[in-house]
């Protein structure tokens, strides 16, 4: 089969871990059932904040990955700061909601104003002269960029005004339109240059992906160009791939949740409910734990305890995603966390697809007429409720942990999320690219 050629430049791809690398990886195993062979351009000795290596399993055999030396400042922001040399950096540590000595503020100043638009913008320059030898001796039909980074982008602009390739910008989520934005302590001079820079971006990319439509909202308020939507979702493979559920034990009521709990993601809410109802003695409160599968913020952690609830909580650290999928197996409740911050009506981690796979009900705290929330409505797969009422909470509890489950979603309605179904919409983009050129 005579497949067209795909070249994708990502930062984030293993043995990085987390959703963003999960977006690409899929892409990648399912875009040659499509007509479609990808090449990979990612960086080589990134700082990766969280590391998951099984993902490389869901890459094809022969799938063509060029790695390319990259420098990144975080070694010498961990020496100011007095960090140490192995402490994993999350890039989105601004919305973490702590209280910076002067030099936390300084090294924030000195990211949002030196480094434009990110700590990566040291490999834009070597990546945009390589993949410019590359690909005047490499056929390729459409080039794609997927960020944040943002970083990424750039190195596709440049491509795109030298080569005129074909261009898709992918960006699963916000550039200046980010709920830290306005925490990166910006000079107008450099307040600017990110908005120039993305615009132009914008502009000038053939079109331009993202994962929802309150951020596509966002992006057409900035350019007129062609934007499409495809969602995150989830793998039927990784569901049915061998994995070992975990044993369950039948007296126990789980309420879990995957990933990591940063301060704008803690629900004081939930701890509130938690504590009136062990000091009314709820009698769900003897049966319920909650599971979190991942990193807790310090705040988290402290809010916690405040809460006296620590009795019911376990934690598991980050495990893999093959492990995260045990875990969803052997829940009876998953709880989905939207940052409590502005635009997070936009916010739909990819998370919330693989929890509608795991056909278990989901509480979902966050803004009711989000995204996500219309995503679970839709489905019928659980309850949304707000960041205000304990008693919401408690009643949402009390629904979900009865006998009377909630039905779990609805497959016929989330097949749509499929990774091989999202992948054969990207295709027929890519596609419509090359009609157009």
């Amino acid at each position: 089969m005579d497949r067209k050629k795909v070249l994708i430049i990502v930062y984030y791809w293993p043995p990085a871990g987390g959703g963003g690398v999960q977006r690409w990886v899929k892409f990648v195993k399912y875009l040659r059932e499509f007509g479609w062979e990808p090449v990979v351009y990612t960086a080589a000795g990134a700082d990766y904040p969280i590391l998951d290596p099984v993902l490389e399993s869901d890459i094809p055999e022969g799938i063509e990955i060029i790695r390319q030396k990259i420098i990144e400042p975080y070694s010498l922001f961990k020496k100011f700061t007095g960090k140490k040399a192995d402490e994993k950096l999350d890039p989105a540590f601004l919305s973490e909601g702590k209280k910076f000595g002067w030099k936390e503020r300084l090294a924030v100043w000195v990211r949002g104003n030196i480094f434009i638009p990110d700590a990566r913008c040291l490999w834009i320059r070597p990546s945009v002269n390589y993949l410019t030898r590359y690909l005047k001796t490499h056929k390729t039909d459409v080039l794609v960029t997927s960020g944040p980074p943002h970083s990424c982008h750039v190195i596709g602009l440049q491509l795109k005004e030298r080569l005129g390739l074909p261009w898709l910008a992918d960006f699963r989520d916000q550039w200046t339109q980010i709920d830290y934005f306005d925490d990166l302590r910006l000079t107008s001079y450099a307040r600017k240059k990110h908005k120039s820079l993305e615009k132009k971006v914008l502009d000038n990319a053939d079109c331009v992906l993202t994962v929802g439509p309150e951020l596509a909202k966002g992006l057409r308020s900035i350019s007129q160009t062609r934007i499409e939507i495809i969602t995150n979702g989830f793998d039927e493979s990784d569901r049915s791939s061998g994995i070992m559920p975990l044993a369950k034990e039948s007296n126990i009521l789980w309420l879990t949740y995957i990933g990591t709990i940063n301060d704008a993601q803690n629900p004081l809410v939930l701890w509130e409910a938690l504590n009136k109802m062990k000091a009314s003695h709820h009698p769900i409160y003897s049966q319920l734990k909650i599971r979190i599968v991942g990193k807790a913020e310090q705040q988290v952690l402290k809010s916690i305890h405040e809460a006296g609830i620590s009795d019911i909580i376990e934690y598991t650290g980050y495990v893999s995603h093959k492990e995260a999928i045990g875990y969803q197996n052997t829940s009876d409740v998953l709880l989905l966390l939207i940052n409590r911050t502005k635009n997070n009506k936009a916010i739909v981690t990819g998370k919330l697809f693989e929890y509608l796979d795991a056909r278990k009900p989901i509480l979902c705290i966050g803004p009711e007429d989000g995204d996500a929330a219309a995503i679970i409505r839709d489905a019928g797969a659980g309850i949304i409720c707000d960041y205000e009422d304990p008693d919401d909470i408690i009643r949402a509890l009390e629904k979900l942990c009865t006998e009377n489950l909630l039905n779990p979603a609805d497959r016929n309605k989330i097949l749509k999320y499929s990774r091989r179904n999202l992948t054969a919409g990207l295709s027929e983009i890519l596609h419509s690219l090359l009609l157009e050129k």
